[in-house]
C-alpha cells in the first residue's frame, strides 16, 4: 500500500457517505406526504407525553380557586379550569392516559385479530366458520355499545376499559387478515413452499405474515383514531378515568357547563384529540399510498 492510499480511502469513504445521505434524503422526499407529516406530528406528541412528568408546568390535581377559569398567563400558559388547575398540565397528563389506553387496546386487537385471521385462512373448516360467525355477531353491535356494556358491569378502571375496547375490537383485524392471507395463500410461491415440504408454521411465519403486514399496519393506523375517540367518549360519559385524574374526554365533560364563560376548556382537549387522531390517520393513508405506488 502506498502513502497515497490512505488519503484516497478516506476521500472515497467521505464521498460514499455523502452519496448515502443524498439517497436517504431522496428516499424521505419520495415518501407520501401524509406519512411524513403524520409521523412527524405523532412523534412530537409522543415525545411530549413521554416527558410529561419532567416538563409539566404544575401538578395536574393542584387546585387554586383564586385562579379558577383564568385565561392564558405566564404562570398558566393555557389558563386554568373551573377548580383553578393548570390546563396545560392536565392536557399532558390526560394525553398520557388517553393515548396509552388507545395504543394498548389497539396492539391487543391487532395481534389477536391478525393471528386468528391467519389461522382461519390456514385451518379453514369448522374453526374458520365458528370464528367468522363470532365476528359477525360482534360486528352487529357498535363497539361503543359493547364497551359501555362491559364497563357498566365490571366497573370503571384502566384494566376494564382496555378489556371493554378489546372485546369487539379484534374482529376487523381478523376479517382483514383472513382475506389477505387467503389471497396470499393462492400465490405461486406458497404452492412452491408446499411442494418443497415446508411446514405450515414456516409458511405462516415466513410468507403469510410478512406479506400481510402492510395492509394490516395501514388498517391499524386508521383504527387508532377510532379507539382514541371511543376512549374519550367513555370518559365523557363517566365510564373512563375517575376524578381527580384527567383525560381528554373527562376534561370535555367537566368543561361543558362553562362553555360560554371559558371556551378554552373545550377547545384545547378537543383539539388534542383531533390532532392526535388525524396524525395517525395520515400515517395510515401514507402507508396505503406507498403500497399502492409499489403495486
Amino acid at each position: 500500500m502506498s502513502v497515497l492510499d490512505g488519503p484516497k480511502t478516506i476521500a472515497l469513504a467521505a464521498v460514499g457517505s455523502t452519496v448515502r445521505r443524498k439517497r436517504s434524503a431522496r428516499t424521505l422526499l419520495r415518501q407520501p406526504w401524509p406519512l411524513v407529516v403524520g409521523g412527524t406530528v405523532l412523534g412530537l406528541i409522543v415525545v411530549v407525553l413521554l416527558l410529561t412528568p419532567l416538563i409539566a408546568p404544575a401538578d395536574p390535581t393542584h387546585q387554586d380557586l383564586t385562579q379558577r377559569l383564568a385565561g392564558s398567563s405566564s404562570e398558566h400558559l393555557l389558563g386554568t379550569d373551573q377548580l383553578g388547575r393548570d390546563l396545560l398540565s392536565r392536557l399532558m397528563y390526560g394525553g398520557r392516559f388517553s393515548v396509552t389506553i388507545a395504543g394498548i387496546t389497539l396492539a391487543i386487537c391487532a395481534v389477536s385479530g391478525t393471528l386468528l385471521g391467519i389461522l382461519c385462512a390456514r385451518v379453514r373448516g369448522a374453526f374458520d366458520e365458528f370464528v367468522m360467525r363470532v365476528c359477525d355477531v360482534l360486528l352487529a353491535f357498535p363497539e361503543m355499545i359493547v364497551a359501555m356494556f362491559v364497563v357498566s358491569i365490571l366497573g370503571a378502571s384502566k384494566t376494564t376499559l382496555i378489556l371493554a375496547l378489546a372485546v369487539g375490537g379484534w374482529t376487523p383485524f381478523a376479517k382483514l387478515a383472513r382475506g389477505v392471507a387467503m389471497e396470499v395463500d393462492a400465490r405461486g410461491f406458497i404452492e412452491a413452499a408446499r411442494a418443497l415440504g415446508c411446514s405450515r408454521r414456516f409458511i405462516v411465519l415466513r410468507h403469510l405474515l410478512p406479506n400481510s403486514l402492510n395492509p394490516l399496519m395501514a388498517h391499524a393506523a386508521l383504527r387508532f383514531g377510532h379507539k382514541l375517540i371511543t376512549v374519550g367518549a367513555l370518559s365523557y360519559l363517566g365510564l373512563g378515568v375517575q376524578p381527580p385524574a384527567a383525560d381528554w374526554g373527562s376534561m370535555l365533560a367537566a368543561a361543558q357547563p362553562y362553555l360560554s364563560q371559558a371556551p378554552h376548556l373545550v377547545i384545547y382537549p378537543g383539539l388534542a384529540i383531533f390532532v392526535t387522531a388525524l396524525s395517525v390517520t395520515m400515517i395510515g393513508q401514507g402507508i396505503n399510498a406507498r403500497r399502492g405506488s409499489r403495486s
